[in-house]
């Protein structure tokens, strides 16, 4: 009951301060949430609409699997190697330290535009969190299990199922959540600065055009798809954690 009515109260706060921000610039800078709500109906009803969304959709779903399978085990292959791990740690954080948008006349030249350049934009901005957090995660593991394991002479597949998996799999899913979020951000900017479909070119092409309707419907629309999804990797990292500690 708690969660449900703090659940409204901040979409009540959330509405509230869209509408006071309506009312101070007026239609040319924000729409109205009623305005917003009705253009958006109008947009679902649009198969334009989907071929856009499709196309993020693809560009964030490719990302966010090389983002995730190729750091996961590059980041659980460092945290067992405490040295290489030492020594790249300092080094992954730096190099996130960068401006991204620095890095987009490369990427533009290296990739063009079109699909390769949004996935190329979705995977640096979600790659490096979810090393980090798979590297701290081998690290974490307790000498006392893998002993244990040696002990019983589990074969290596035996130790990776039931000791290692276990173990690191929250840190992981944690890293994920934020990855996950991360790697949308870098599609939907990949989208507005190198592609001609998608739900950021829609974004920035109504700010071009000053369709305030468009702009304002369309971030609104990933926002709450944001939230959502956010929200569900939520439960999951949270459900991971407690069955570690069970």
């Amino acid at each position: 009951m708690t969660r449900l009515f703090d659940t409204v109260a901040i979409v009540a706060a959330v509405l509230l301060i869209w509408l006071g921000l309506h009312a101070y610039a007026g239609d040319a800078a924000i729409a109205s949430p009623s305005a917003a709500f009705a253009f958006a109906a109008e947009l679902f009803s649009r198969p334009t609409f989907w071929r856009h969304v499709g196309a993020t959709m693809a560009a964030f779903a490719a990302a966010f699997a090389i983002s995730a399978v190729a750091c996961v085990g590059f980041g659980l292959l460092l945290g067992a190697r405490r040295f290489a791990g030492e020594v790249a740690e300092p080094v992954l954080g730096s190099l996130y330290t960068i401006p991204k948008v620095t890095l987009y006349p490369l990427m533009l030249l290296a990739f063009g535009l079109g699909m390769s350049a949004k996935v190329a934009f979705g995977v640096i901005h979600g790659v490096i969190p979810i090393m980090l957090f798979t590297m701290a995660a081998a690290k974490n593991v307790q000498p006392v299990l893998l002993r244990t394991a040696r002990v019983l002479r589990l074969t290596t597949a035996q130790t990776a199922l039931t000791v290692l998996a276990p173990a690191v799999t929250p840190e992981i899913v944690t890293g994920l959540r934020v990855g996950f979020a991360l790697t949308l951000l870098g599609v939907l900017i990949g989208e507005m600065f190198a592609s001609q479909r998608g739900l950021g070119f829609l974004i920035i092409n109504g700010i071009e055009v000053h369709d305030v309707r468009m702009t304002t419907t369309v971030t609104l629309i990933v926002i709450v798809f944001a939230v959502a999804a956010n929200g569900l990797m939520l439960a999951l990292d949270r459900r991971a954690h407690r069955s570690s500690q069970m």
